[in-house]
């Protein structure tokens, strides 16, 4: 096939103890999965099904890697996520049935534009480009499902130069990974290569440039960037 102008390359995370690389065809987040953050987000987490946003897949950005501070913002946040890497795809798949559809995991840092968000809620508007920005998305080596074993629990954490910022646990999740997947796969037809982030505890906090953000989660090591 040809086209009027050669296509960007497929966008891919690397893979723990691999030369081979996890390709990403789309990128999911879930809002509000954890109680804390709901509240510190001014939302009821009893009262709220689970739902969804997306980024483009080219938002991601390994670790290591420099992350430019974007434009049109003056309160650019953090949020350390778990990744979860789908190797199977499916359509109204049950929660039961999910875990079955999960290649590995990984450790993401879900970077927003707090302000234009908020300006955007206000209004009524959507808010795709307070979350969908060039390099917004920091997922760090996909660990094989095997290897890393099920993750339902687990310290998840975030710091800045160095200072804790959120201190979480994987058990904290309103909705579970196999209910997150279960309830995406009601809307849409999952794919291999989807990645589905999976929410953030408490504490969310302003970067500025010069900060050094890292995000660990027990059993998947840590990722860190620096913004510039």
């Amino acid at each position: 096939m040809s086209t009027v102008f050669s296509p960007p390359p497929a966008p891919t995370l690397a893979i723990d103890g691999s030369e081979l690389r996890f390709p990403v065809r789309r990128l999911y987040c879930v809002g509000r999965n954890y109680a804390a953050h709901a509240r510190e987000m001014g939302k009821d987490p009893d009262r709220e099904p689970p739902f969804f946003f997306s980024k483009p897949a080219d938002a991601v950005v390994e670790s290591g890697q420099d992350i430019s501070y974007p434009p049109q913002t003056a309160d650019l946040h953090h949020e350390g996520e778990l990744a979860v890497c789908l190797g199977h795809g499916g359509r109204d798949v049950s929660a039961e049935d999910a875990t079955a559809l999960i290649w590995g995991y990984a450790i993401a840092n879900d970077l927003t534009r707090r302000d234009m968000q908020a300006e955007a809620k206000k209004l009524g508007r959507p808010w795709d480009l307070a979350k969908g920005f060039d390099h917004s998305a920091a997922i760090g080596p996909v660990h094989h499902a095997d290897a890393a074993g099920s993750l339902n629990r687990g310290a998840i954490r975030t710091y800045v130069n160095g200072a804790l910022r959120q201190d979480g646990d994987l058990s904290e999740m309103i909705w579970s990974v196999p209910e997150i997947i279960a309830a995406l796969s009601r809307s849409i037809a999952l794919l291999p290569g989807d990645v589905i982030l999976t929410g953030t505890p408490a504490g969310v906090g302003a970067l500025a440039r010069g900060d050094s953000c890292a995000v660990e989660i027990a059993g998947l090591g840590r990722i860190e960037n620096r913004i510039v």
